[in-house]
């Protein structure tokens, strides 16, 4: 079982930081944060200010020519995923690892296509982040990673789930292995779909959930339509899971707001299509009505348009 000397992430942002803020130290120069143009300046002469400290990192070009990466991780959003593959080639070699624990269903799909199933691990992220800027806050005590193969025997992990589970260790990252990685994933996509488009719409943070029965119902009325096309899929969500998962909303602190509702609120373009867009695509080839999620991809598109200055009269 080889060992991780070199970690490159793509996207450092709410859910890189996560990651940059335990393996800088273990790694020191082999953490690579990839990155160009504007965003590698900033990066190198402001670096990033994680839970108040200000960390500066190795920041290699995507064109810049490296040693292959022992692990890519990427965290950019789906709608920059197969940009970020195209930037990851010069990192990625014939024994790489690589995760891509993004929001929604499809990523690890998307990255096998590039590169081949053999590279690609499973994964998810459970952290509520909040980025500013250059600044980025989470709850370190709260968020942690499940990853592992589609499907893992805890008694027998595979070569490179252990290889990964190394390093996570050694950097003190927090994870869970679960024994089927696509329902969790789908668990985490029930989570995404309703809590970040209802907070988007009504400009809610998480506190909503636990303190306000309406906008819970919202919640659990939106993650329905998502449980019903796994359900049809053969990934057997409880139906009682979204109802369940309040306990969890409940840890996170109040006046978080979800990225969703982040980005509207800092007038860039939000994850619409891979939330509602997929849920109404998806529906269709199940036989699933998703009329909640048809409004809301429209209503989320209107927010939008008012922050482009589309919709007339608003000022």
């Amino acid at each position: 079982m080889k060992q991780i000397d070199t970690v490159a992430i793509i996207g450092l942002g709410a859910i890189g930081a996560f990651f940059a803020d335990s393996l800088l130290p273990a790694l020191n120069d082999g953490l690579r944060i990839i990155a160009g143009g504007e965003r590698a300046k900033a990066l190198k002469e402001e670096g990033m200010v994680i839970n108040g400290t200000r960390e500066f990192y190795n920041v290699v070009a995507p064109d810049e020519k490296t040693e292959p990466a022992d692990l890519v991780i990427i965290t950019t959003k789906m709608t920059g995923l197969k940009q970020a593959l195209e930037d990851i080639k010069n990192q990625v070699g014939p024994d790489t690892i690589i995760m891509a624990p993004l929001n929604g269903v499809e990523s690890e799909g998307v990255v096998a296509e590039k590169y081949g199933w053999d590279k690609v691990l499973y994964s998810l992220m459970r952290v509520s982040s909040v980025k500013d800027g250059n600044k980025v806050s989470f709850d370190p005590d709260n968020s942690f990673l499940e990853f592992g193969e589609r499907t893992n025997d805890l008694e027998k992990l595979s070569d490179k789930v252990k290889t990964v589970q190394g390093i996570f260790e050694e950097a003190g990252i927090k994870y869970q292995i679960r024994p089927d990685m696509n329902r969790a994933i789908w668990e985490k996509y029930v989570c995404n779909v309703s809590e970040n488009q209802v907070a988007a719409i009504l400009d809610i943070p998480f506190g909503a959930w636990g303190s306000c029965n309406d906008a819970n119902q919202l919640r659990l009325m939106v993650a329905d339509e998502v449980i019903q096309i796994a359900r049809k899929k053969g990934i057997m969500i409880d139906p009682d899971y979204a109802k369940d998962h309040l306990e969890f909303l409940k840890v996170v602190p109040e006046k978080n707001k979800p990225s969703t509702l982040q980005d509207i609120l800092a007038g860039r373009k939000t994850e619409k299509d891979m939330l509602a867009g997929t849920v109404i695509r998806l529906g269709k080839e199940t036989g699933v009505q998703t009329p909640l999620n048809e409004f809301l991809y429209h209503a989320i598109k209107v927010l939008e348009d008012k922050n482009d200055g589309k919709v007339k009269g608003v000022n």
